[in-house]
C-alpha cells in the first residue's frame, strides 16, 4: 500500500516533469550566476592592481581560474546528457546550471582581460568563448519556440504519415495526368520525379525552394483557361503545394533546431584548444 511520502513524491515529480529548466528549482542557478556576476564586478572595482587590470594581476589570474574551471565543467553537459538521473544533478539541474554559469562567464571572462583586447591568442580565447555563448543563447531561443511551432505544424502528423500523405497525392497525380497533352504531362512528371527531400541546408533553413517543380508545374494550368481533366490535375497540384508546404515546414524547424550544434559544439572544442595555448603560453612567459 502506498504511503504518504510516496504520493507526496509522486506530486513532485509531476511537478518538476512541467517545470521549465531555466525556471528550475525557482531558477536557483540564475540567482547563483547574478550573485557571482555581482561579487566580479563590485570586486574588480575595489581591487587596486598595478598598473591596471589585466590577466597578468593575481586578481586576473583568479578570475581565469575560474572561468577556465566552468568551461572545462560546462562542456562537460554532452556527457552528461547520456546519463540521466534524478535528484539534485539531474540533467535539469544540470542544464539550468549550464545555461546560467555560461552566461555568467561574459562578466568572469572578460573581467579576466581587463578589457585589454588584442591580436594574439589570448583575445581568440576570450572571442570564442564570446561566440559559444551567443550560439548558446540562439539554441536556448530556439528551443524555447520551435517545438510547438514543430508540433502545430505536424498537426497529429508523424513524418511517415506526412509522406505517405504526399505519396498518395502523387499516385492521383499520376492517374490523373494520363490524358493530358505532352507539354502539360512533362510539367508533372518533373514534379513528381522531385526528391522532396533533395535540397541544400540553405533552402532548408530558409524555407524557400525557387527550384520547385510543383510549383512551375501549376503554372502550366492558368485558371479560366483549362478542362475538366487539366482542373482536376492542377487541383491535386494546389493539394501537393500543401502537403509539401507542411514537409518543409517540418524539415525548416528541425534544421533551425540544429543549426546552433554545428556551431556550438565545433565553436566549443575551438574553444578548449585556444584555452590550453591560452594557459601554457601564460605559464611559459610567466
Amino acid at each position: 500500500m502506498a504511503s504518504k511520502s510516496d504520493f507526496a513524491y509522486a506530486e513532485q515529480r509531476r511537478d518538476t516533469d512541467h517545470e521549465s529548466f531555466l525556471s528550475h528549482k525557482r531558477m536557483r542557478w540564475l540567482k547563483v550566476s547574478v550573485a557571482i556576476c555581482l561579487i566580479v564586478i563590485v570586486s574588480y572595482f575595489l581591487v587596486d592592481v598595478e598598473p591596471r587590470h589585466n590577466g597578468g594581476t593575481w586578481y586576473g589570474y583568479t578570475l581565469g581560474t575560474i572561468g577556465a574551471g566552468l568551461i572545462i565543467w560546462l562542456s562537460i553537459l554532452g556527457i552528461r546528457k547520456r546519463n540521466i538521473s534524478e535528484g539534485r544533478w539531474s540533467l535539469k539541474a544540470w542544464t539550468s546550471a549550464h545555461v546560467y554559469l555560461g552566461l555568467a562567464l561574459i562578466v568572469i571572462g572578460t573581467m579576466h582581460t581587463g578589457f585589454q583586447l588584442g591580436w594574439n591568442v589570448h583575445t581568440l580565447a576570450w572571442a570564442l568563448m564570446m561566440l559559444v555563448i551567443i550560439s548558446g543563447i540562439y539554441g536556448i531561443s530556439v528551443y524555447a519556440a520551435l517545438p510547438r511551432a514543430l508540433s502545430t505544424n505536424k498537426r497529429e502528423m508523424t513524418r511517415a504519415q506526412m509522406v505517405e500523405a504526399l505519396a498518395a497525392i502523387d499516385r492521383q497525380l499520376e492517374t490523373a495526368a494520363q490524358p493530358l497533352d505532352r507539354k502539360e504531362s512533362d510539367a508533372v512528371i518533373a514534379a513528381l520525379d522531385q526528391d522532396v527531400f533533395r535540397a541544400g541546408f540553405l533552402a532548408r533553413l530558409t524555407g524557400k525552394y525557387p527550384r520547385c517543380a510543383t510549383k512551375r508545374a501549376l503554372r502550366a494550368f492558368p485558371d479560366g483557361s483549362i478542362n475538366k481533366a487539366e482542373e482536376k490535375v492542377s487541383s491535386l497540384l494546389n493539394r501537393r503545394t500543401s502537403q509539401l508546404g507542411q514537409i518543409r515546414r517540418h524539415m525548416r524547424y528541425k534544421a533551425l533546431l540544429e543549426v546552433w550544434l554545428f556551431i556550438h559544439i565545433p565553436a566549443t572544442i575551438a574553444l578548449i584548444a585556444a584555452l590550453i595555448a591560452h594557459i601554457v603560453s601564460v605559464f611559459y612567459y610567466w
